[in-house]
């Protein structure tokens, strides 16, 4: 029997529920792949046929060297990593999966893949991924119909469950807490009524607007990325508006906004950054308080923020004290820049409990509810949804096997994943209203 390797890159929340499926299969041999050796062995551990591998994609000399071990690679690490493993893997021609929008730099190695001879198959979870999959498929029984689709609005979110909703930012991470927070910190542009519109980073999340979904959740929306070429990638180009957007819970933008304008998501080393420092030393730093007493930190916070009543001041300043940020505790510093450090904050605090679900909607209706005693919606319906994907490639799919950047924008792509996904219980509910 032939087998066939695979190299799983990062050890995310994600890339257990996808190794799981693929193990499924006899054929399929599975190396998880991350920085730290312990992390991908307990990742690793009790299934058949996975190895375990120290490798950071950073800066790894030997990334090269495992990926031309492999027959396929699964990137799941941060999207900024993608093009360079896509590098690597047409060099080696090698097919690559990942679950991250088309960005830019991969779109510009369509043509190096085709001429390599490889697949390179993307957003394959479930925003991107899913939300593909009905789409298409929503869109296709309407032109079949003789109609036409005037709007379309599509929208996601991966969230805890109300009953564990009760933090200043209501959200908890099932997925990397410094993707998930970068996520809210995007331009976006959509097309409104007919109007090409964009909006600023540093604006979107003054953006989120009141969505009703369902019953008994408090939802806010606002746009996700660049929506405009959806109208071509859909095949609808009657469509006045087009807005591809994600939900949180009420309360949650304006948080995000308040940790951007203090100064907590800046990336950038800071050579002050250093172990042995508390936070509120750091805290006092970034917003230029005059000294390190909570009075004067608040003072400099309410100035830098601009609040617009006294009562969201109050809530910003009592979430900040929820998360430590007041405290003479000393922060754990990780990539001598204050996003890391935070997240690293915020993962230890907003990281789901034993007991603990996740809820994941869309529109057009998608509510999955997290097994608290197993995965995460957000990692099941992510990792799985991957995972077929990745198997149908090996597979042969013709569809799936076309050689050069993909994304599952068309009909012979989305129904075969789709069929599978539903297989797995994750399957929209639609109605007609």
């Amino acid at each position: 029997m032939d087998i066939t390797k695979i190299l799983v890159l990062g050890s995310g929340m994600v890339a257990r529920p996808c190794v799981e499926y693929l193990v499924r299969n006899s054929k399929n041999e599975v190396t998880i792949a991350c920085r730290t050796l312990a992390t991908a062995q307990t990742l690793a551990s009790s299934l058949p046929r996975v190895n375990a591998l120290s490798l950071d994609v950073s800066f790894s000399p030997d990334l090269d060297s495992a990926i031309a071990a492999h027959d396929l690679v699964i990137s799941l690490v941060p999207y900024i990593y993608h093009a360079e493993i896509i590098k690597l893997a047409i060099k080696n021609k090698v097919n690559v999966v990942t679950t991250s929008y088309v960005s830019p730099a991969i779109r510009d190695l369509d043509a190096a893949a085709k001429k390599a001879g490889i697949v390179v198959l993307n957003e394959v979870g479930v925003d991107p991924g899913v939300d593909h999959l009905y789409a298409i498929k929503t869109i296709g029984e309407v032109h079949a119909k003789g109609g036409k689709v005037k709007e379309f609005h599509s929208y996601c979110g991966g969230l805890p469950a109300l009953e564990c909703s009760n933090n200043p930012l209501g959200f908890k991470f099932s997925w990397s807490p410094r993707g998930a927070i970068l996520s809210q910190r995007n331009s976006a542009s959509f097309i409104l009524d007919g109007n090409h519109v964009d909006i600023a980073a540093e604006d979107l999340m003054a953006t989120a607007k009141p969505y009703f979904v369902m019953d008994g959740y408090d939802f806010v929306a606002y746009p996700n990325r660049n929506s405009v070429p959806f109208k071509q990638f859909y095949k609808i180009p009657e469509a006045r508006t087009v807005v591809r957007g994600s939900l949180r819970y009420v309360g949650n933008p304006t948080f995000i906004k308040a940790f951007a304008d203090i100064g907590w998501l800046d990336a950038t080393e800071k050579d002050w950054l250093e172990e042995g420092l508390t936070w509120t030393q750091i805290h006092s730093r970034i917003t230029g308080a005059n000294d390190s007493s909570e009075n004067s930190i608040i003072s400099a916070i309410n100035e830098k923020c601009k609040f617009p009543s006294k009562e969201e001041s109050h809530r910003i300043i009592s979430g900040l004290r929820y998360f430590g940020l007041f405290t003479s505790e000393k922060a754990t510093i990780r990539g001598k820049n204050l996003l890391d450090t935070l997240c690293e904050q915020l993962e230890k605090l907003l990281s789901f409990q034993p007991g603990e679900r996740d809820l994941e909607t869309h529109t057009s209706t998608l509510e999955l509810l997290g097994d608290p005693d197993g995965y995460s919606a957000m990692s099941k319906s992510v990792g799985v949804t991957c995972g077929i994907a990745a198997q149908l490639l090996l597979d042969g799919y013709p569809a799936l096997n076309t050689h050069g950047v993909l994304a599952p924008y068309e009909k012979e792509i989305c129904d075969p994943i789709r069929e599978k996904v539903e297989l797995e219980g994750i399957r929209m509910v639609e109605r007609i209203l």
